[in-house]
């Protein structure tokens, strides 16, 4: 029979052994940040955001909470009857005294096996060298045919149109219609990829479709589809799912875009910014041809005054006017020299005049002109009974010398 210590171990109170309990559960490495699979039961949103939940399979059942901040960001709905992957850690809720799953992060049941695949073939073909950088080729600036692989009823071929439209309405768009979900998409978008380069003078195809869960998109992870745009003729464009969503395709092509409508707009310039160019292009070349034509119109009235001064036309008005100034100085000299000569006439006259023997007639004085000719000027030239001629200063005179009175010469009395 066991006898009582006398000395007894002191009990726990209950908060006390629940706290114990909880320290030993959250430090242990095991339970902290595991992905636990199950489906969904007792589902609750709280008025505060929190989310509860019970996450049960075949033999046993697991409490979840999901505080309201991860709650928002989660992209799978979540409801009862559906299967998941949770992620998060184990702990306890002492006032309730139960241990329970905080859940961080959620998944369809099995995208855990899917992803394994997914980085499984990754691996593969970034070995084969399909990834790398130096195949990636640049799209062109000016596209002119576009080729279309999506689904022809859904949403991303309305956003990828809308976008072209908006964007860059000169393009042509080729659809090549195919399944982006199911066992026969992967064969039909091999199908339309190939059947879009056989199409010449193809400028780029755009690959799209809209989000998704990873089965969704599983598709564009085929091996087959991968290997395809890697081979494409063409440059293609891939815009699968949503911003955060990627897919093998998106390592294969030659650009990735986060949307479908983010690949209508890598794949085409934007018209508005377009319009702004060729204005500012335009303001430029009027500058320039502005420029050019006063440079010109220079140029030219440059060119036209050296042929006016070389112009034959010129060379005769500069001729006539020199020979107006030659005929000018010439008839100046010409005036000049006969005044001059008048004046050296008149002088001569003058003198003339003053030696003119007629002259002194005025002044009472006469001539004598001999019979025979010529003047007297002495009484020895004349004999008595002579007629001789006296010429006065307005007619003349017959006279008969009657006597010859000789001047006596000097020294004779």
């Amino acid at each position: 029979m066991d006898m009582p210590s006398l000395f007894p171990t002191p009990a726990l109170s209950v908060s006390e052994l629940t706290r114990l309990i909880r320290s030993l559960l959250e430090s242990e490495p095991a339970l902290s940040e595991i992905w636990v699979a199950g489906e969904i039961s007792n589902f609750t949103r709280a008025a505060s955001g929190h989310v509860y939940f019970t996450l049960k399979d075949s033999g046993a059942a697991l409490k979840c909470v999901i505080w309201r901040n991860a709650a928002r960001t989660l992209r799978v709905p979540l409801q009862d009857g559906i299967a998941i992957e949770a992620f998060g850690s184990i702990g306890v809720y002492e006032q309730g005294g139960n241990y329970q799953f905080y859940v961080t992060a959620v998944r369809p049941a099995g995208e855990g096996y899917l992803y394994q695949q997914f980085l499984r073939l990754k691996a593969q073909l970034e070995a084969e060298g399909l990834f790398a950088e130096e195949r990636k080729r640049p799209i062109p600036t000016f596209p002119r045919r576009i080729g279309v692989v999506t689904s022809p009823t859904g949403a991303a071929l309305q956003d990828i149109l809308n976008t072209l439209r908006r964007r860059y309405p000169l393009v042509e768009v080729i659809l090549a219609p195919s399944a982006v979900q199911g066992e026969e998409a992967p064969l039909e978008l091999v199908q339309a990829l190939n059947a879009l380069n056989r199409i010449p003078d193809l400028d780029v195809i755009l690959l799209a479709r809209g989000g998704g869960s990873i089965e969704d998109l599983w598709a564009f992870n085929d091996e087959g589809v991968v290997r395809t745009v890697a081979a494409s003729r063409v440059p293609v464009i891939t815009g699968v799912g949503h911003e955060t969503d990627f897919t093998l395709v998106d390592f294969a092509a030659d650009l990735r875009a986060p949307t479908p409508t983010g690949a209508a707009t890598l794949a085409t310039p934007d018209r508005a910014e377009l319009l702004i160019q060729v204005e500012r292009t335009l303001q430029r070349l009027n500058r320039l041809i502005s420029q050019r034509v006063n440079l010109e119109s220079a140029r030219l009235n440059q060119l036209e005054s050296r042929l006016q001064r070389a112009s034959p036309v010129r060379r005769i008005e500069d001729n006539r006017q020199r020979l107006d100034n030659a005929i000018l100085r010439l008839q100046n000299t010409a005036a000049r020299l006969i005044a001059q000569r008048q004046a050296h006439l008149q002088a001569l006259n003058a003198h003339l005049s003053a030696l003119n023997p007629l002259a002194v007639l005025e002044r009472g004085f006469a001539l004598i002109e001999h019979p025979e000719g010529g003047i007297l000027t002495r009484a020895a030239q004349a004999q008595a009974g002579e007629t001789v001629r006296i010429r006065l200063a307005d007619g003349a005179l017959t006279a008969k010398v009657e006597h010859v009175l000789l001047k006596p010469e000097k020294g004779v009395e």
